[in-house]
């Protein structure tokens, strides 16, 4: 423990952003540095606790006492190590992860939390800027190939995981560049491109051999990838967007989130999308429908855009500020009033709203028509969704000349390789397979991430690509050396 009373001496200082008015000018990121000394402070209020419920908070298991006390006592390049030890990526989920951690924070009881996932950006972003980071090559090489399919953060930790267990990886990609949504999903003024391209190039150095522009089950067939490979490993993802049935779908201007985002993401990368397929929200009047992160990326992507109004709506009612009595501590909070960096750029959030139909002019969307719902609560004080009911003379009218569909995913698309495969899926139309083994219902296939969990946090991907990669390789060799999470824990 660095300083027993660090707690006591110094207030949470969190993340800082930039100025509104100057990042919705550009796409860099939004979010600030800690200075050296912020930080060791900040790490001093960890009170190296005798049940530490951050690293089961972190569903990597990141050993956060061990980090913070080291950032505090100036072994920066120690608590790199011992971050890296847990977490293949730091700089992925110190950017973007909602930081389960501090949910789970003894300080948190009475207090602010310690500011965990901003000390986990300073290591790791140091590392880099102190040459820390370097490839890590296997001893020896097993003779076993794999194939990785999807390079999200699932599928890049698993290919990093098996790569330094000895085997021979290939990482296939259906986009033109790695990354799946860390890519071409979340926006570049929340991650920045260039952590990834440096981790590929740490990965290439490694071994990994990367395939883009492959979509398997298509430009591959199902029987060649069989054949080439001792072993496959789906990392998917959950791409199959939730569509909104209602009148006036059909309508020029309506789209879904992941038709928009990317779009964005590859004029920040120089890239030219044509007029024609062109999604801007630039003066016009932009309603997305869905309130989590997929809504909040859209909020600041059409702000950027210089959109006339933004408007948010949810299905569900608003939640409480703070702890929801159903969430009690150390439980990771799920149902709380969110407020990202996009939330207070600008825009407005209305919730327990429904679209009943989009009304439109030469077939161009030009109004949504929607109605306030009411629910009742369980015994928690928790939304009931069978209760749902309209109420009366609450109907509404927006001007919309942009509709964003953000209401989440249902799941792996299934056409292709996963139908190829023939591999069983659960009763919500994932990939079938455990979180002990992660095999499928066909030999040799396994699964893990969004596609077998579904629509999750990058933090879980890690994970689930991390123990994948160690259930294939125990699959390929009999055991494996690569460690457990509850080894860290």
């Amino acid at each position: 423990m660095g300083d027993a009373r660090g707690f006591l001496k110094h207030g949470r200082e969190g993340t800082s952003y930039r100025p509104v008015e100057d990042r919705l000018d550009d796409w860099q990121c939004v979010q600030e540095d800690f200075p050296t000394q912020k930080a060791e402070t900040q790490a001093s209020r960890c009170m190296d606790c005798g049940i530490p419920f951050c690293n089961s908070g972190c569903p990597l298991g990141n050993v956060i006492p061990d980090f913070n006390d080291l950032v505090f006592r100036d072994k920066w390049e120690d608590a790199l190590a011992r971050l890296h030890s847990t977490n293949n990526f730091p700089e992925f989920t110190g950017m973007v992860c909602p930081a389960p951690c501090e949910q789970a924070c003894v300080l948190g009881i009475n207090q602010d939390p310690v500011t965990i996932k901003q000390i986990e950006w300073e290591i790791v972003r140091r590392g880099w800027d102190e040459g820390w980071v370097r490839a890590q090559k296997p001893e020896r090489r097993t003779g076993r190939s794999v194939a990785v399919v999807g390079s999200g953060p699932a599928g890049l930790s698993a290919a990093q995981q098996l790569t330094r267990a000895g085997h021979t990886v290939t990482l296939f990609e259906k986009s033109d560049r790695i990354g799946g949504l860390l890519r071409y999903g979340i926006p570049d003024f929340k991650l920045e491109k260039g952590a990834i391209d440096r981790r590929l190039e740490q990965m290439r150095e490694e071994g990994v051999s990367f395939q883009t522009g492959v979509q398997v089950g298509v430009d591959l067939s199902v029987a060649e990838l069989r054949k080439s490979f001792d072993a496959v490993l789906l990392c998917l993802g959950a791409e199959q967007p939730r569509d909104l049935p209602v009148p006036g779908r059909e309508l020029v201007g309506v789209h879904f989130a992941m038709d928009f985002l990317p779009q964005q993401n590859r004029r920040v990368a120089g890239d030219t999308v044509p007029e024609a397929e062109a999604i801007l929200a630039g003066g016009k009047h932009v309603v997305v429908l869905g309130g989590g992160d997929t809504g909040s990326d859209c909020i600041g992507t059409s702000l950027r855009h210089g959109a006339a109004s933004v408007t948010s709506l949810e299905l569900l009612p608003q939640p409480p500020e703070g702890r929801h009595e159903s969430e009690p501590w150390p439980q990771a909070k799920k149902y709380y009033f969110n407020v990202s960096s996009s939330h207070v750029e600008g825009g407005e959030r209305r919730y327990a709203m429904m679209t009943k139909d989009l009304v439109g002019e030469g077939g161009q969307v030009k109004t949504l028509r929607g109605v306030e719902v009411a629910f009742d609560r369980d015994e928690l004080n928790r939304p009931l969704m069978p209760s749902m009911r309209e109420v009366p003379g609450s109907e509404f009218e927006l001007p919309a000349d942009l509709v964003l569909l953000a209401m989440g995913f249902l799941g792996p698309v299934k056409e292709g390789l996963v139908e190829g495969l023939g591999v069983e899926l659960d009763p919500r139309g994932n990939v079938l397979a455990d979180t002990k083994g992660f095999a499928t219902s066909e030999a040799g296939v396994f699964a893990a991430g969004d596609c077998r969990r579904g629509q999750s946090l990058v933090v879980w991907a890690q994970w689930e690509g991390r123990e994948a990669a160690r259930a294939v390789d125990a699959y390929l060799m009999g055991s494996s050396r690569l460690q457990a999470r509850d080894q860290y824990v």
